[in-house]
């Protein structure tokens, strides 16, 4: 049961996680090590099937109508180019249900999310290539306001490109349902300012507020506004006419906005508009994503000398040598031997891959306009891009590497509890980290398995050690790597989640045991509230009397009193962030209050420790008080002890509402 909560915590948290990358299922070659570099002279070891537009839309036809007809699905583009021009683009389903109107790739607009932050990526290397930015330059440099000095090291844009900045996760005013509340760039970056929990350069985080940073410095630098930047130096060269970060929508745009849906038999959710829009803020058509996917696979098109785009392909980070690196803004997603580079990108209804064969000179975008049953419609992206690389680039025939001897050794060593490295470390938000520890158990053939590592059909992968601390899916190609220092794990690296987000073994506050406590407290408290008036109307119905008077009386009151207040503070905070996932749009400064009003149940509960502790101490010397009910005080003398412990230790009385 603890480990079904903690998966389905870790799933809505994602959903939070505004335009986190797709997490792959089978991604990247196992041998041989380290990945192939990025360079034009890797041809493909076998070839496939003639990559015609008859053959990709017989391929896409027998794939996604029945798919997205099983999902639940309203709408989907998918393009495909290859060696300068369109191969093949097509719409499938609905950009609205209710009025029927088919998905355009040429004019229906989708919301690709974090594909977004490709364009401000690209804008920075434009700036960059001009020499208005030095990529390892202290961004402060470009600011009207100060990044605090962390670790003794600057933030450079480099570590923002790469999501090695260092800084937490925030959720507040991702995504915001009122457009009057939509807030100028500046005031995005000046006021969250997320804190940093690493050094910069040295643990990837993936970060959507680092992003927008890098887009304020565009502004900053070109001295325009950041949608009129791209518009004109991105867009316009394009001729992407159906393209915009403008929110609300320009009107001459507004009609061809495809609706989104959490399922194509539901109500279309509001548009939704996004507060960091460098990270996330895009509205464009099939048809405009792959002018941009031909100029970047064209040595940068009119947008980029062949030097920069050259440059933004290649590796600007790669902590785990073993793994696909990090380029510059993109991350490596090699495939069946070829090089990949890509970036996904998710709202709370859609979900898109933009994927570039550089070597190839082929690139692939596919958005939906639903999150489908069960997620299907975000699932069946994966499925497609798969369906197409192992049809048209498929994998050569390599001999398995041998199982190590270490196996079991190397294996003992990491298994353990885990967390993110994408995560709210210093916010009340790190509370949700309770939700999601990742688990790396042993197995009894020496494999190792991780918990948030699955097959599409839901089964934990198992993985066998190939080379000293690297471990490759038994059942496929993708590899984990440990860092082991000093004997210990500082770092496990997933190809499945790519070079953005790492493990870190679980500190005290975060270990498993934290969650086992928690639900232990919150079910102690909801038993003690919920027979407290039953015992009442018990009492009432038969005619038995109080047996508590004077001090005792007041203790017993004041200990269940506080047990609601405890109760309200300790379950409040993971089910307001559950609500809030419903409606993503309804996150912002709007919804401040609620996190006070559950700060104050804390306060009361938190100060009521005090009479549950009396209570308690009263109750042992009371020969008249039967033992049961003396276990049960201690019980709730402990469950309030650890609501104490938990406020301070997840930082949920903090006085910051960046989150």
């Amino acid at each position: 049961m603890g480990r079904t909560m903690r998966l389905g915590f870790l799933a809505i948290l994602a959903a939070v996680m505004l335009a986190t990358p797709a997490v792959a299922e089978d991604l990247k070659p196992a041998v041989p090590l380290p990945a192939p570099p990025l360079a034009k002279d890797n041809p493909p070891s076998i070839s496939g099937a003639a990559l015609t537009e008859s053959d990709v839309a017989a391929l896409s036809d027998g794939l996604i109508p029945s798919a997205i007809a099983l999902s639940d699905v309203a709408g989907v583009v998918v393009v495909a180019v290859k060696d300068g021009h369109v191969l093949f683009q097509k719409g499938y389903g609905f950009a609205d249900m209710a009025r029927r109107t088919p998905v355009d790739p040429e004019k229906t607009l989708f919301r690709p999310g974090s594909v977004s932050k490709l364009f401000t990526w690209t804008a920075v290397m434009q700036l960059a290539d001009a020499g208005k930015i030095d990529l390892d330059a202290d961004i402060n440099r470009y600011l009207d306001f100060t990044i605090p000095a962390a670790f003794g090291k600057p933030v450079t844009m480099r570590n923002l490109m790469t999501h090695t900045a260092g800084f937490d996760e925030t959720y507040r005013s991702l995504l915001i349902g009122d457009p009057r509340v939509l807030a100028p760039l500046r005031q995005v970056v000046m006021e969250d300012i997320p804190a940093r929990s690493y050094p910069p350069g040295e643990v990837p985080a993936y970060s959507n507020y680092g992003a927008t940073l890098a887009g304020y410095i565009v502004a900053r630098v070109s001295g325009e506004k950041f949608e009129d930047y791209i518009q004109r130096h991105i867009f316009t060269p394009l001729g992407m006419a159906h393209a915009t970060f403008v929110q609300p929508l320009p009107k001459a745009l507004a009609p061809d906005m495809s609706k989104g849906y959490r399922t194509a038999t539901g109500q279309p959710v509001p548009f939704e508009m996004i507060n960091m829009g460098p990270a996330g803020g895009l509205s464009a058509s099939g048809a405009d994503m792959a002018k941009f996917m031909i100029a970047h696979l064209e040595d940068g098109g009119p947008i980029l000398s062949p030097r920069a785009a050259e440059r933004m392909h290649s590796t600007a980070s790669n902590l785990f040598p073993a793994l696909s690196p990090m380029a510059y803004g993109f991350y490596r997603d090699d495939k069946n031997g070829h090089v990949v580079i890509e970036h996904g990108g998710d709202t709370g209804v859609f979900h898109s891959q933009l994927s570039l064969l550089p070597n190839d000179h082929v690139g692939l975008f596919y958005s939906t306009n639903t999150l489908g049953a069960s997620g299907g419609g975000a699932r069946l992206r994966r499925a497609w891009f798969n369906a197409f690389m192992d049809r048209y680039f498929p994998a050569p025939k390599t001999r398995p590497l041998p199982t190590l001897a270490s196996a079991h050794e190397h294996g003992a060593l990491v298994a353990g509890s885990y967390v993110l490295s994408r995560r709210a470390g210093q916010s009340f938000a790190s509370y949700l980290t309770l939700f999601q520890p990742v688990s790396v158990s042993l197995n009894a053939d020496n494999t190792i398995s991780i918990a948030a590592l699955v097959t599409p059909a839901g089964t934990v992968k198992k993985w066998r050690e190939v080379k000293p601390f690297v471990w490759q899916d038994v059942n496929g190609e993708s590899l984990v790597q440990a860092l082991v220092k000093d004997g210990k794990v500082t770092e496990i690296g997933m190809d499945d989640i790519g070079p953005i987000i790492v493990l870190q073994p679980a500190e005290f506050r975060l270990a498993m045991w934290n969650f086992y406590l928690l639900v232990g407290t919150i079910a102690m408290f909801a038993l003690t509230v919920i027979f407290w008036p039953i015992k009442a109307v018990l009492r009432w119905r038969y005619d038995r009397p109080f047996a508590m008077t004077g001090r005792a009386r007041w203790l017993y009151r004041l200990t269940r009193l506080t047990a609601v207040a405890d109760l309200v503070f300790l379950a409040g905070f993971p089910l307001a962030f559950l609500v809030l996932t419903m409606s993503l749009a309804s996150h912002g400064p709007s919804i401040d209050a609620l996190w006070r009003v559950l700060q104050v149940f804390g306060v009361i509960g938190i100060t009521g420790t005090v009479a549950v502790a009396l209570n308690f101490w009263g109750g042992l010397g009371d020969r008249g008080r039967p033992w049961w009910t003396k276990v049960t005080d201690g019980l709730l003398l402990i469950a309030a002890l650890a609501t104490v412990w938990f406020a301070f230790s997840q930082n949920l009385l903090s006085l910051s509402l960046t989150y």
